[in-house]
């Protein structure tokens, strides 16, 4: 097996391939894929065998056949969305592919073949709010959420708008037999202060999400139950103690063990790091400075690197995780194109 990292650049229309290599961490390019339209989002099937991309330009979902040996990308087929997709995940099963709308206020389901491409009418789409920012399913497959920010076009270049957004999360049962969505009870969890939830991922064997909070500058841990409903537990602060320049946290990630989480900061430039305990709990790990604007980052597949992309710079930089503390070493840095919007790592059976 080979690990891959793929990286997409909205404004030179294209995804930059790399391979990776297993004990430095070195990545080396393997290609450039043209994906017109400007892709901003990249999602990958369970079977590691279909790339997923969402255009920023147009309204398209597009999906593209994985080169087990290469990892050159095919296009496999197309869908157009309700709107423009702020966040793509397939469903645990790999039949369904989940978008969420942020200019839209919408979520969607959309139905995938045999061989995971795109192409047919949606299964579902429900109306949420302005501001949906991701969509996925919990480790069960019965239930997914949607996070809404707590201020809407928040570009952490420009000074703050007065333009409230929701400031909530969605939650949703999950039919895997027909990719049908159903309000849970409640529908929604609203956030104490403005916290405006993002991104979100799941701890691999405790029922515990873990959300990054846009506005907030933190990342907050919620308990799941037995119907998928959310009950906060901890909301711990992205930056050091006294910051107080503008700033925006962005994507969220944990290591395969679940030992520990990371979230970058835009504006403060850095990667905040935590421990995670048994009960799911979080402690802070240090801080890694990162290229400007890091709105997009992923950790390898067996989680001892991670890849962050300064949207501003368009460079890659690279850092090595330490397996006792969780504390990132960095190593290089390397140019993928014009504003890098995300970053996806994977192993292939080439």
């Amino acid at each position: 097996m080979a690990s891959y990292v793929y990286v997409a650049a909205q404004d030179d229309n294209k995804v930059s391939i790399f391979t990776m290599d297993e004990a430095s961490g070195a990545l080396t390019p393997a290609g450039e894929e043209p994906v017109a339209g400007g892709p901003s989002l990249l999602a990958i099937s369970p079977d590691r065998q279909t790339l997923y991309a969402g255009h920023r330009e147009v309204p398209e979902i597009t999906s593209h056949r994985i080169d087990q040996q290469t990892g050159g990308l095919t296009q496999t087929g197309s869908v157009t969305p309700p709107g423009q997709p702020a966040f793509l995940a397939a469903d645990r099963t790999g039949r369904f592919l989940l978008s969420s709308y942020y200019a839209g206020g919408q979520a969607a389901v959309h139905p995938l073949g045999d061989d995971g491409s795109v192409g047919g009418a949606p299964t579902a789409v429900v109306d949420t709010a302005v501001g949906a920012h991701a969509m996925q399913t919990d480790r069960s497959n019965r239930f997914a959420y949607v996070p809404h920010i707590a201020r809407l076009n928040d570009n952490v270049l420009e000074p703050p708008r007065n333009n409230p957004g929701p400031n909530f999360i969605y939650q949703f049962r999950f039919d895997a037999d027909t990719g049908a969505l159903t309000p849970n009870s409640p529908l929604e969890v609203a956030q104490d202060g403005d916290l405006g939830p993002r991104h979100f991922c799941f701890h691999p064997t405790l029922d515990v999400v873990y959300f990054s909070n846009e506005q907030g500058c933190s990342v907050s841990a919620y308990q799941i139950d037995e119907g998928g409903r959310l009950t906060a537990m901890q909301t711990a602060s992205t930056l050091p103690d006294g910051v107080t320049e503008r700033n925006t946290c962005s994507q969220i990630q944990l290591s395969p063990s679940g030992d520990f989480l990371f979230v970058p900061n835009r504006g403060h430039n850095s990667i905040a790091g935590f421990a995670v305990d048994a009960e799911g709990r979080l402690t802070p790990a240090g801080h890694a400075a990162t290229e400007a604007v890091p709105s997009a980052f992923s950790l390898d597949p067996a989680g001892r690197f991670v890849f962050a992309a300064g949207s501003a710079t368009g460079q890659l930089a690279s850092y090595r995780i330490n397996g006792d503390t969780g504390e990132l070493t960095p190593l290089d840095t390397y140019a993928v194109g014009e504003r890098p919007m995300w970053v996806l790592t994977t192993t292939l059976d080439g």
